[in-house]
């Protein structure tokens, strides 16, 4: 076969500076340990300072390095194995999810949810964030919208005995247990952290995440939409027996 076009591209000077930076984090850093200022280390390694937050930048990706506010640039530790939710018939909120509800709201959602609801963009749904905590500090944050028709039985807000917050979402999840789960899929995606995201994250706005979008089936049809938006610094997420991987081609409306 003949040579492509990108094998004659050199490689990145970004790429090469990464390599070199991930020999000296194995051999002269420790976890947790905070790196020299950028000015210092591109004088170390004789490249710009741009040259230098593209490596950085990637190995902040790849889950080598974290940014903390207020710390700066620090050694990160090994991701954690974190388990993606493999029972097929099995809603949120089950007596065994690791997620704890935070609040809930009514409103339109995101005009990519509302194409997968099958709602119009205007109607308002139900919206419970839920947060994960896994060793100690917060590793994914989730917004679970759930139309008013799946929940018939739910009465309007304001609720009587859930007026708000974290009552409000539990009520909503106790409701969803009420209906046939007839299956689910799941599709995993890399993304930047939001604003809210980042606070609830405690990561920097822009930071890498891994949003795992997933439709629940019931009677027929999506009965509900959960987005939710993992650490990629920190986060290694684990599939069942039962979940496949499926590759598309083209491009789709982005969940935001």
């Amino acid at each position: 076969m003949g040579t492509t076009q990108l094998e004659t591209v050199p490689e990145p000077k970004y790429w090469h500076l990464k390599t070199v930076l991930s020999e000296a984090l194995d051999s002269e850093f420790s976890v947790g340990e905070i790196l020299p200022n950028e000015r210092d280390l591109a004088a170390r390694f004789g490249v710009a300072r741009a040259t230098l937050r593209q490596a950085l930048e990637q190995l902040e990706l790849e889950g080598r390095l974290q940014r903390r506010r207020g710390v700066g640039t620090t050694v990160a530790p090994p991701r954690m194995g974190v388990a993606v939710g493999s029972e097929e018939h099995v809603w949120p909120g089950a007596a065994d999810d690791a997620w704890q509800p935070a609040g809930c709201a009514t409103a339109p959602p995101p005009n990519a949810v509302a194409g997968l609801l099958g709602t119009a963009r205007d109607e308002q749904v139900h919206t419970v964030r839920r947060s994960r905590v896994s060793q100690g500090q917060p590793v994914a944050a989730e917004l679970l919208y759930v139309p008013r028709a799946s929940l018939p039985a739910l009465p309007e807000p304001p609720f009587p005995d859930a007026p708000s917050g974290a009552a409000r979402a539990r009520a909503v999840l106790r409701e969803l247990q009420h209906l046939g789960l007839e299956g689910q899929d799941r599709a995993v995606e890399l993304g930047s952290a939001r604003v809210e995201d980042a606070r609830e994250l405690d990561r920097l706005p822009g930071a890498p995440v891994l949003v795992v979008t997933t439709r629940f089936f019931a009677e027929g049809r999506t009965a509900a939409v959960s987005v939710a938006t993992y650490r990629a610094d920190t986060c290694r997420l684990t599939f069942g027996d039962s979940g496949g991987v499926e590759i598309h081609h083209g491009t789709e409306d982005e969940v935001s």
